[in-house]
């Protein structure tokens, strides 16, 4: 999976181009309101896939340099904070490396002190671990371009680059690569990543703020990285960012980097299971909108990952005894009270919003 950041931007280039932007989203299943929402999961071969035809639909073999021109270190979300008021920019590599796969556990960042082509230069290696064959070309340019322009933001004018590794053959003309880098780009490499001067590195961060910084490492590390953190726990985040994209036990074993079968074995020992798991963020979910908010039902049941509005009030009628309508009734009179609350999980408040 990947955040829906990755593709900020999309739909804008798509039109500049003169291509309409819905039809290849439908072809990859990817839904056009959730580009709309920074923190929304997408499967990371679908961006891949999608991001090749549109280069090829626009005719425009650079897509990825040109898509990353519209991005900025955002598109990482709180591991940007935590980027950005770091010490240094080594300091600031090292955040990205660590916590990278809250945008994408397909990507990863790495630090290897001596380059192969440049003599004094360090490499900045990007990697993408799709399995299969699999074209990343344009995938491949959009995250260079993007840790390129991160750079460019942090280390500022004493930012050093030498070299442009790519692991492809570039379908663009090597000079679109030197226009947006700016320096030799070495192609079919056994390796994607940039060749900096090591200088760049003790580069110092301006106008940080440490108490911004410890609260963002705090909040990833709680949110993802806390070993003590129980699978479980983990897995209701997972869920809760992915519940409307159809996402099932795959996709979010995925996202915590296990085996779907090794899922379930943590899970079992800690006395739950999957199933159990989406379940309660579902009703959970139900619950919040339908008290909380005036969302029209048949968009809550996609939200929800049910495949049609009757799916979703069987479910409500199994979790609160009830209809949806129902449920919002009573909501809106201060009376909810549902008749048939599972295992103790329903409150008769809506739960705040997270």
């Amino acid at each position: 999976m990947v955040r829906a950041s990755g593709l900020r931007g999309y739909e804008v280039l798509m039109r500049r181009l003169g291509a309409a932007p819905e039809p290849l989203l439908q072809r990859y299943r990817i839904a056009p309101e959730t580009l709309q929402d920074d923190d929304a999961l997408l499967p990371l071969r679908a961006v891949v896939h999608l991001l090749e035809a549109s280069a090829a639909v626009t005719q425009c073999p650079d897509f990825g340099l040109r898509l990353a021109d519209s991005q900025d270190i955002s598109v990482l979300g709180p591991v940007a904070i935590a980027m950005q008021n770091a010490p240094t920019v080594a300091s600031a590599l090292e955040t990205a490396s660590r916590y990278l796969f809250v945008h994408s556990p397909g990507m990863s960042l790495s630090l290897h002190p001596y380059s192969a082509l440049v003599p004094g230069a360090t490499e900045v290696r990007f990697e993408l671990h799709l399995s299969g064959r699999t074209t990343l070309r344009q995938t491949m340019d959009v995250c260079l371009g993007d840790v390129h322009h991160i750079f460019e933001l942090l280390a500022g004018k004493g930012y050093a680059l030498r070299a442009v590794a790519l692991p492809h053959v570039p379908v663009a003309p090597l000079a679109a690569y030197r226009r947006f880098f700016g320096v030799p780009v070495r192609t079919a490499q056994a390796h994607g990543g940039l060749h900096i001067a090591r200088e760049t590195f003790d580069i110092s961060l301006q106008a940080v703020n440490h108490a911004l910084r410890q609260i963002a490492v705090e909040y990833l590390a709680q949110h993802f990285g806390a070993p003590e953190q129980t699978v479980a726990l983990r897995v209701r985040h997972a869920l809760q960012r992915t519940l409307g994209s159809g996402g099932g036990k795959e996709a979010v074993a995925g996202l915590l980097g296990m085996h779907p079968r090794t899922l379930q074995r943590h899970l079992a020992a800690e006395h739950t299971s999957f199933e159990a798991l989406r379940e309660a963020v579902r009703r959970e979910t139900a619950l919040r909108y339908l008290c909380q908010t005036r969302i029209p039902l048949t968009q809550l049941a996609g939200l929800l990952g049910h495949s049609e509005q009757s799916v979703f009030s069987r479910a409500c009628r199994r979790w609160f005894g009830m209809t949806p309508s129902a449920v919002r009734r009573r909501a809106a009179g201060g009376i909810l009270e549902p008749e048939a609350p599972q295992r103790g999980h329903v409150t008769t408040r809506p739960p705040a919003s997270s």
